[in-house]
């Protein structure tokens, strides 16, 4: 089932499972417990990140052709980071390049996006997709310059920034995807394809994210984890390709769909 959170004509929030044709259909319940698709149309006004995550846990390193680019060796374990949930933005809203803590060498980066169903406390790789909700795109937006110097060694402000961490455009429930492992991504800057992987390419699976984080930590509903992202970032290339105001990012993962976003300079 492929599932959108939306406003509709009245202003109000909900959430709708879309058909084959394109036509949205209302849900009633919850869908991190029970729920049911009725026999309402949605009038969707506005399409909405999927959910408002509980927690945004993500993973570094992930890829092996990004992690040469990056000249880092291979990790051992999965490298973890946060990012504010705040800095969820929708499907075709706008990233804004920060201008309070100016950065000038802001990067894309697509992801595979986890959603975790129900709460998830040490499981094992058989079991951990089990606990998935479902799957969606992200872009991990990310200020280098900030990630690289004004972070004491963490990431988590340089990818905490408001509007830094697009979701959408829909959430696609788990028995859609049964192989999260073999999955083609890809994001286009300005029409141009500059990231182009599969999640084949992943140094430690979904299921395998999700059975070590869970050693440590209870992962709740509502909880998403942002997977890693392929070569070809920005600060991978040669020049250096930053992202400007004008410019329009899109990320896509098969199965899901294109999360785009245009970019902006300056609050909005």
């Amino acid at each position: 089932m492929n599932i959108i959170r939306y406003v509709d004509a009245g202003g109000q929030v909900k959430f709708a499972a879309l058909a084959r044709d394109g036509v949205g259909w209302e849900i009633e319940g919850d869908v991190f417990g029970e729920f049911s698709v009725s026999g309402r149309r949605a009038e969707v006004r506005k399409v909405l990140a999927p959910i408002v995550p509980r927690a945004v846990l993500c993973i570094g390193l992930n890829y092996r052709k990004h992690a040469v680019e990056t000249g880092c060796e291979l990790p051992q374990y999965p490298i973890l980071f946060f990012k504010n949930p705040g800095a969820v933005q929708n499907p075709g809203d706008p990233i804004v390049l920060p201008t309070a803590l100016k950065s000038t060498k802001v990067d894309y980066e697509v992801e595979l996006v986890v959603v975790i169903g129900r709460t998830c406390r040490e499981v094992g790789v058989e079991e951990a997709l089990d606990y998935v909700l479902g799957y969606t795109v992200g872009n991990d937006v990310s200020a280098r310059d900030w990630q690289k110097f004004g972070g004491g060694g963490q990431w988590c402000l340089a990818k905490s920034f408001d509007t830094f961490a697009p979701l959408g455009p829909c959430l696609v429930t788990r028995e859609e995807i049964p192989d999260p492992g073999a999955l083609a991504l890809s994001t286009t800057l300005n029409g141009e394809v500059v990231q182009r992987s599969s999640t084949g390419d992943m140094i430690f699976s979904c299921a395998e994210i999700i059975a070590f984080l869970s050693q440590a930590m209870t992962l709740l509903p509502g909880t998403v984890i942002f997977t890693g992202t392929p070569e070809g970032v920005g600060m991978g290339r040669t020049p250096f390709v930053w992202l400007r105001a004008g410019d329009t990012v899109s990320v896509a993962v098969e199965r899901i769909g294109v999360l785009s976003n245009p970019v902006v300079g300056g609050a909005v």
